[in-house]
């Protein structure tokens, strides 16, 4: 009797984060793309099977690793499954605001990078993504930005303990995260307000400075915000989106992990 193949499976959704125009995660058994081009970076990481692709009429072939796959733009290229189990995969489409172009030559040379630090932050990233925690997912994009540029451009990372800003540009971040708990601001916009161009180097000083990254920070004062709003007699539903959640569940998933129990629960002990 032959063996049940899975079955291949498609979720793919536009986040709200500047830079990222697509993200695709998907597992296929017997699928064979077509040659083809994008408009967008291709960041992707295997995690089950093997997949065998072309760049520039070169063939590779990527399983599950620390390398991350990635195929620039206007190149052409296809992908195929090498065994009946398949392959899954998850995809990150980047536009040329993160990556330029001219970055290019360096991806064709080179599309598969042996780096499990990099893949560790397209993973981080990926779980992000699915939080619907934009300043998070921000924020490791910009570290994963800086990753694949010190690969392709040849430039490493600042160097441990050399956090340019200093204590004061930590000071003026925290201040605007406070007054803007809600609705919360992104890289960009922080930067711009600081006058500072590098959101990784933004992250670095608040994270020296105050032990926890920018986004940690501002989902510990959204739970504080949701605590309040529950003890004087709001809803779950209600407290989550009057704290800056996205919804209900996404107020669970971050109450429980800093209070210790559900929003409804809290709610109820205090009426009792």
């Amino acid at each position: 009797m032959a063996a049940i193949r899975p079955r291949s499976t498609v979720s793919a959704w536009r986040p709200p984060v500047p830079g990222i125009a697509e993200v695709f995660h998907a597992r296929f058994t017997d699928h064979a793309y077509p040659a083809h081009v994008h408009d967008t970076w291709a960041l992707m990481i295997v995690d089950g099977g093997r997949v065998d692709f072309s760049l520039d009429r070169e063939r590779h072939g990527a399983g599950v690793s620390d390398a991350v796959v990635l195929l620039p733009p206007g190149v052409v290229h296809d992908g195929r499954t090498v065994t009946e189990a398949g392959f899954r995969k998850r995809v990150l489409y980047l536009d040329t605001s993160v990556l330029p172009e001219r970055l290019t030559g360096a991806a064709v040379d080179a599309p598969l990078l042996a780096d499990p630090a990099l893949r560790e932050r397209v993973h981080a990233l990926h779980l992000a993504l699915g939080e619907r925690d934009p300043l998070e997912a921000q924020s490791r994009l910009a570290f994963v930005r800086e990753r694949l540029h010190g690969r392709l451009a040849g430039r490493g990372e600042p160097a441990a303990g050399t956090v340019p800003g200093g204590p004061r540009l930590a000071v003026r971040l925290r201040e605007l995260l406070d007054a803007r708990v809600v609705e919360g601001i992104t890289l960009e916009e922080a930067s711009a307000r600081l006058g500072h161009s590098h959101p990784t180097h933004l992250i670095r000083s608040f994270r020296k400075a105050y032990g926890l990254p920018p986004h940690v920070y501002l989902t510990g004062r959204r739970v504080a915000l949701a605590r309040g709003l529950l003890l004087a007699g709001a809803g779950p539903a209600e407290a989550a989106v009057e704290a800056g959640f996205y919804d209900q569940a996404h107020l669970a998933r971050h109450f429980a992990r800093h209070v210790g129990t559900s929003p409804a629960r809290f709610a109820r002990s205090g009426r009792a």
